[in-house]
């Protein structure tokens, strides 16, 4: 039996990574360290060949069968390349903060595309949930403040609501793989493909990195964003869910904004308003009434 005490730590760690990776990006494009795609590149391309060697040193076969290869092909897509490039682009245009709050719109989605893709039934408590995130994210993405690092902000606000779109749509078509396949072989396999696709995209800003100009620090973020914030993040997440199980795997979600905007409080001097602590909470408020197990609202389905 696997220990709960690790797999909540190994959860904590995956969205504190992730909280980070929002600044820890953020130094480094400011910084002319970096450009979105290329390192879009570095990441994916590291991680997928650690990947590669956790492989090598604790082999998982297992044959793909062939009507799963579109499905395989259309993750990579959507969990990977659409979803990193839209998401590092648009944290280059707008505030860590803002991404981070966006991103919880993310288990709102996934909501909206169950209902479309798999044909599951939207309760009226789940419509109330929709709305509440839904409005959060768009009075968020309208908001007036403009102080910050963001260069692009309604540009940058809107493709980081794409990424979460993008990654909704990975989180319903990978789940009939989950069920049969095993979850780092999907991983592996998912990262490989995403890999590729974003090779021609980012292969131009990778050659323009300026290496030399690295310091000890830059480093440091950038070691952070590959092999904690992406590699171990994976990997822990699924502990996490294969322990814990998905519904609480994804509860740990609302303290990533949070953490993040701390982070970017501390490190790139960001503040977050009244008007978008006000409007971060409806998100939250959002993504709570819809996962509540506890019916809200003496109503029925809606037909």
């Amino acid at each position: 039996m696997r220990n709960p005490y690790s797999a909540h730590l190994a959860l904590l760690g995956t969205n504190l990574f992730f909280a980070f990776n929002f600044s820890a990006v953020k130094h480094l494009l400011n910084a002319g360290l970096m450009q979105p795609f290329g390192l879009n590149l570095v990441r994916a391309g590291i991680t997928t060949a650690l990947l590669w060697v956790l492989f090598f040193f604790k082999p998982v076969k297992s044959k793909i069968d062939n009507k799963d290869i579109w499905r395989f092909i259309a993750c990579g897509l959507t969990g990977i390349a659409i979803n990193q490039l839209l998401f590092l682009k648009g944290l280059s245009l707008t505030y860590s903060n803002h991404a981070a709050l966006l991103m919880l719109a993310t288990p709102i989605l996934i909501v909206l595309m169950a209902a479309w893709v798999l044909k599951e039934s939207l309760s009226f408590q789940k419509v109330t949930g929709l709305v509440f995130g839904l409005t959060g994210a768009t009075l968020l993405i309208v908001s007036g403040n403009r102080t910050g690092s963001g260069s692009q902000v309604l540009l940058g606000d809107l493709l980081v609501l794409l990424n979460a779109l993008s990654y909704a749509l990975y989180f319903i078509l990978v789940k009939p793989l989950m069920q049969k396949y095993n979850n780092v072989m999907i991983i592996r396999m998912v990262f490989t493909i995403g890999t590729l696709v974003i090779l021609p995209f980012g292969w131009n800003e990778f050659q323009q990195i300026p290496w030399t100009q690295y310091s000890v620090q830059d480093g440091i973020y950038l070691f952070i964003i590959v092999f904690c914030g992406t590699f171990l993040a994976y990997l822990f997440n699924i502990y996490g869910i294969r322990t814990l199980g998905a519904s609480v795997a994804g509860s740990y979600i609302y303290i990533q904004p949070f953490l993040a905007s701390l982070i970017a409080m501390l490190m790139l001097n960001e503040r977050l308003s009244v008007f978008e602590m006000f409007a971060g909470c409806m998100i939250v408020a959002g993504v709570i009434v819809i996962n509540s197990k506890k019916k809200l609202f003496p109503f029925k389905n809606l037909p």
